[in-house]
Order: C-alpha cells, then sequence, then structure tokens
C-alpha cells in the first residue's frame, strides 16, 4: 500500500519505525511497552529452552551491550508508486431485470441463482391473481363503455340526418304547398274580379239584381283574403320557422355529437385502462431479455439497524425494484473502495493490475466517484469513494462477485534518491536524517517527495553514497525531541485576537501553570509534583507561597494539587512545608525513571 508523501507536510509525528502508507486499515505500530513484553517474554522462553546446554549463551544474552546502529547507504534506484486495494468482480455490461408490476408484488417462483439463461427464457414469475380480477372488471367496464359508444354514435348520425331532411325536404315540401295556395289565390281573385265586371255590366243594364251584384263583390274581397293569407304563411315559413326548426335540429345534433364524442373518450379510457392491466399481467411473467448468467439482486442498505434486501420465493419487491442481473460476462470490471486519503492521488486512465485467483490481468481506471459511498451508522466517519478499473483483453471464467486484489500505477519514479522510511524523523514540522559521520553523525533537513510503505524520495538534504542510520530515535538523542517543547506561533496559526487582556484565561484560572488548561484530563501527581519533567519548568516553592509564611497551605496550592495535597502533606498538619514538597517530588521522579523504557527514547 503506497501514497504520495507532500514536500512540506506529513502524517503526524513518525514513530520509531515510521509508517507512510496511507492505508487507513493498516495495523497500527504498536508501542514500546507492548515490543519490550513480546521481546522479555521471547527472550525469556529461548533461554528456559537452552539452559541446561548453553549456559554462555545465556549469559550473552543477559548482557547489556547497548543499542546497535544500523545503517544503510543512500542509492539512487527506481520507485513504484501504487495504491493497492481489495475490489469485487462486476460486469461492465448489466442488464438490470425490475418489477414493472404497479404497487410491487410477490415473487412465486424465480429461476436459481447462477443459472445461465437465453434471450427469451422465463426467469421470474411473480404473483398475478389480483391483476387477473382487476383485468376482468375492467373488461365489463370497457364493454358497457362500447355499448354507450355505439349509441351515441347512432344518435349523432340520425340527427345529422334530421337537420338534412328538413333543409331538403320538409323545409322544400311546405314551401312549395304554401307557394301552390298563393298561385290558387292569386287564379281565384283573377277570375272573382273578371265576374264582378261582367256582373257590374250586366246590373247597369238590368241583367242582375243588387243582391247578385253584392255577392260578386264578396267573392272578390274573399279572394284577396285568401292570396293574403298564402303570402303570409310564406313570410312565416322562411322567417321564423325555418330557422326555429334548424336551430333545434342542429342543436340535438351538436349535443348527440359532443355526447358520441364523450363516449369515444370513455371507452378509449377504458381501453387504455385494459391494456395497462394486460401489461402488468403479462409483466408478472419476466423473460429474459439478453443471454447471460442470473444474479440476484441482493443488495445491504445502510443506516442504523442496517437490513438486507433478499431475493427469493415469497419475497416482496417494490415497484421498480430490480429483482435480477444480467451481466454480459465478455467484458469485466473491478469496482473497489478507495480511502479518502488516497483517492485524490488516482485519475482516469490510470493503469492498474490486478489478481484474481492466481491470475494477473492488466487494466486501467475508467471512473473515479466524486461522492463517497454510502455507508452504516457505525462508520460515518469513514469517507470512501468508489472506482471502477476496466479489466483488458478476455474475461473468461471472470464471474461476478469475485473479489480480486487492485494496484493502481500513480508514478514510476526512474534513477531517484531513496532512504528506508524509518531514516526519517519529524521535529517541529521540518524532516530530517541522521548521516554517519566517522565515529559521530551529524543532522541533515530533507526534503521528502513521493513514497511506498518502505522506501522514500528524497528530493533535497542527502546525495548518493551518504550513510543515514536507520534508527535514529534510538541512537540519537535529538531524534527523541527530549527536554524540547514545540514553539507554536499562536497568533499564526489561530489568527489575531479581535479581544485584548491576558493571553489565558484558563492559564490565569489555573495559577499561571504552563498547560494546565491543556485538554486531555486530569493529569497524574508525578506530572504536577515534578513540574511535568522535562516538559515544563517547576514551580519553586517561594511562587507557591503567597502570603510569605514558609509554608504552602489549601487555598494557596492551584487547582491541579488540590487532589493530591494530602499526600504531599507528609504530617497531616493541612500545609505543605519547602522539605514536603521537595521529598514529593524526588519519589515522582523515581517513579518516572523507573517507569521509562530501558531503550532511553524517554517518555513524551
Amino acid at each position: 500500500m503506497a501514497t504520495i508523501v507532500p514536500e512540506t507536510t506529513m502524517a503526524p509525528r513518525l514513530g520509531a519505525v515510521q509508517q507512510l502508507s496511507t492505508a487507513p486499515t493498516k495495523r497500527q505500530p504498536r508501542s514500546r511497552a507492548q515490543r519490550r513484553l513480546i521481546l522479555a517474554i521471547v527472550l525469556a522462553a529461548l533461554a528456559a529452552a537452552i539452559v541446561g546446554s548453553s549456559y554462555a549463551l545465556l549469559n550473552w544474552l543477559s548482557h547489556d551491550t547497548g543499542p546497535a546502529l544500523i545503517t544503510e547507504r543512500v542509492a539512487r534506484a527506481d520507485l513504484l508508486i501504487t495504491v493497492t486495494e481489495d475490489g469485487n468482480v462486476e460486469s461492465a455490461n448489466n442488464v438490470d431485470v425490475r418489477c414493472q408490476v404497479a404497487g410491487g408484488s410477490n415473487i412465486l417462483w424465480i429461476i436459481p441463482d447462477g443459472s445461465v439463461v437465453k434471450k427469451g427464457d422465463e426467469i421470474v414469475r411473480l404473483n398475478s391473481a389480483t391483476i387477473e380480477d382487476q383485468v376482468n372488471l375492467q373488461k365489463i367496464t370497457y364493454e358497457k363503455a362500447q355499448a354507450l359508444r355505439i349509441q351515441a354514435e347512432k344518435e349523432y348520425s340520425t340527427a345529422k340526418i334530421s337537420v338534412q331532411e328538413y333543409l331538403e325536404g320538409t323545409y322544400v315540401k311546405e314551401l312549395q304547398t304554401i307557394e301552390a295556395n298563393i298561385t290558387i289565390a292569386n287564379e281565384n281573385l283573377r277570375s272573382a274580379q273578371n265576374s264582378l265586371s261582367h256582373t257590374e255590366r250586366l246590373a247597369r243594364k238590368g241583367y242582375v239584381t243588387p243582391l247578385q251584384l253584392d255577392a260578386q263583390r264578396f267573392a272578390v274581397e274573399r279572394a284577396k283574403l285568401d292570396l293574403a293569407t298564402a303570402e303570409t304563411a310564406k313570410n312565416v315559413l322562411e322567417k321564423f320557422t325555418k330557422v326555429k326548426m334548424l336551430q333545434d335540429l342542429q342543436s340535438l345534433r351538436d349535443t348527440a355529437e359532443a355526447k358520441m364524442r364523450s363516449e369515444q373518450a370513455s371507452t378509449e379510457l377504458e381501453h387504455t385502462r385494459l391494456e395497462r392491466l394486460l401489461t402488468q399481467l403479462r409483466e408478472c411473467t419476466i423473460k429474459a431479455p439478453q443471454d447471460g448468467m442470473v444474479v440476484y439482486a441482493n443488495e445491504m442498505s445502510t443506516g442504523r439497524g442496517s437490513s438486507s434486501v433478499k431475493i427469493e420465493e415469497g419475497a416482496t419487491v417494490r415497484e421498480r425494484q430490480s429483482i435480477v442481473r444480467l451481466p454480459d460476462l465478455s467484458q469485466m470490471q473491478v469496482k473497489t473502495i478507495v480511502h479518502e486519503s488516497k483517492v485524490d492521488l488516482l485519475l482516469p486512465g490510470m493503469r492498474a493490475r490486478v489478481n484474481l485467483q492466481d491470475h494477473e490481468y492488466q487494466g486501467e481506471i475508467t471512473y473515479v466517484a466524486n461522492q463517497p459511498e454510502s455507508t452504516s451508522f457505525f462508520q460515518a466517519n469513514i469517507k470512501e469513494y468508489a472506482t471502477i478499473v476496466r479489466i483488458d483483453g478476455r474475461t473468461a471464467g471472470l464471474k461476478p462477485g469475485m473479489t480480486a486484489e487492485v494496484e493502481i500505477l500513480v508514478q514510476d519514479l526512474k534513477n531517484v534518491v531513496s532512504v528506508p522510511v524509518q531514516a526519517v524523523v519529524e521535529l517541529n514540522n521540518t524532516f530530517f536524517c541522521w548521516v554517519k559521520k566517522g565515529s559521530g553523525y551529524e543532522r541533515r533537513p530533507v526534503v521528502l517527495g513521493a513514497s511506498n510503505s518502505t522506501v522514500i524520495e528524497i528530493k533535497d538534504g542527502l546525495a548518493e553514497g551518504d550513510e543515514v542510520i536507520l534508527n535514529p530515535r534510538v541512537i540519537v538523542p535529538a531524534a527523541r525531541d527530549e527536554g524540547t517543547a514545540e514553539k507554536v506561533d499562536v497568533a499564526k496559526r489561530f489568527g489575531a485576537s479581535s479581544k485584548k487582556g491576558p493571553a489565558s484565561a484558563a492559564t490565569a484560572a489555573a495559577g499561571g501553570l504552563p498547560g494546565a488548561a491543556k485538554a486531555g484530563g486530569p493529569r497524574s501527581a508525578s506530572a504536577e509534583v515534578a513540574g511535568g519533567a522535562a516538559q515544563r519548568p517547576q514551580r519553586s516553592f517561594k511562587d507557591l507561597d503567597r502570603d510569605g509564611d514558609g509554608k504552602v497551605s489549601r487555598e494557596e496550592a492551584p487547582p491541579q494539587m488540590q487532589g493530591f495535597f494530602d499526600t504531599i502533606d507528609a504530617d497531616h498538619d493541612g500545609s505543605i512545608s519547602p522539605e514536603e514538597l521537595s521529598a514529593a517530588r524526588s519519589r515522582m521522579q523515581q517513579q518516572r525513571q523507573q517507569t521509562a523504557p530501558s531503550d532511553g527514547a524517554g517518555a513524551k
């Protein structure tokens, strides 16, 4: 596992054996106490095994010869920077078979997982009883709508004929009758007028009586009335009767047309519903859309109280939920999850090596996610990003779900100066190596470059041929940073404060003790009484005795001493004398020396 190490920053505080790998899951180095305990157990077992045959060897093992100096000569070499992660094989071209039944359904039958199928083979059968009932009811509704549509169409056709019948038949007939009546009335009027003229001539000659002349005159008036009545009837027909009848018939026609369209739309709606239900019924029988191997779409959901979606007979599936997948086995890829500390190193197009079942394949990154993967409630602080590596060439024999190891080539550095990572020590945000010079050694500040899990590139500070110390923290006291506290420029790190006054109210409240307000829980009695040993200077008795009476009362003791005041007050007189304070500090210093590491590294 490897990563690029920036030139100006590194992981916090390199240990005695520095690990520069960015793998978040890599085992952390054991503490010195654990290493000493393990070493003591091994040495004791070895001594017990050979005590009867090699007393001299036992004496040699128990003899303290001091730490050995381990060095290595700086050389130029090629340096591969890679990122290695585990992943799962999957198809680059997956076809998800989903439940298309509205509202979901239950699986009545499903083909066994891993079965190889052909296009058109039945693979899943869903429960269709409810849909079948709905189909039957919808068929009845659709047929009723059909009947109403046919009736409306006939009524509309009749209404159209009625309008045409009136305009071309009834109206014409009535108009012709009235016009005939007018013609007859005109003829009757002329005949009556001719008879009246003849009667008037006869009356002047005395051939007709006055009564006959009056009767003839009445006949003329009646003929005029008949003509006027016929003309009025024609006028009424053309101006009123025709308009009224036409509007009534057209209204009936338009109403019938609207009803017909309504029934047609209703019929189409019911037909659409029926077709939808029939489609849903067909979706209850799922067939393979292509050749492939059936893979159940079992998925683990994340979040508090994680649960899984299990595909099996009898399981309930939601609408649009994936039931099975049909991967294309001719195009395979590996999906790996990369920790956020390494994802910035990866780019599409980078080459990769895939180890799978004792076979090695080459590949290339095709996708790096820009959003982290969903995690469970217990992994909320872990951010990992999906990365897809396409496998080159033929992938016969590979199956989805296989575990693969992916090694991604980040950099291939040629002929660079490099040293083992344990030779580099960080002190106060600066990196150093110690180079052997004759019987001594000298400190060299170095500029770091890329690294893998064992070797780190040195861009400046060392030359080819230099002999670097591989265990500087054991050999060189300065490498252990003993007695040196890191100086922090508070204003530079945190910015200038807008408030004026004491730099730290917590320090003032703690009696002015440096570091008294630091986080991390209550400090031990040894750390306080001994003044923090090499970590910080001791406070003198005069500083503690604020009233100058030669004793430190409980009220004068700083808050950090209140918890173990009675331990320092050996005579239990309620105050601490200079002798009691000195004795307590001596006891605590002896305890620190007895518990200090034997390799001389010192306690940090």
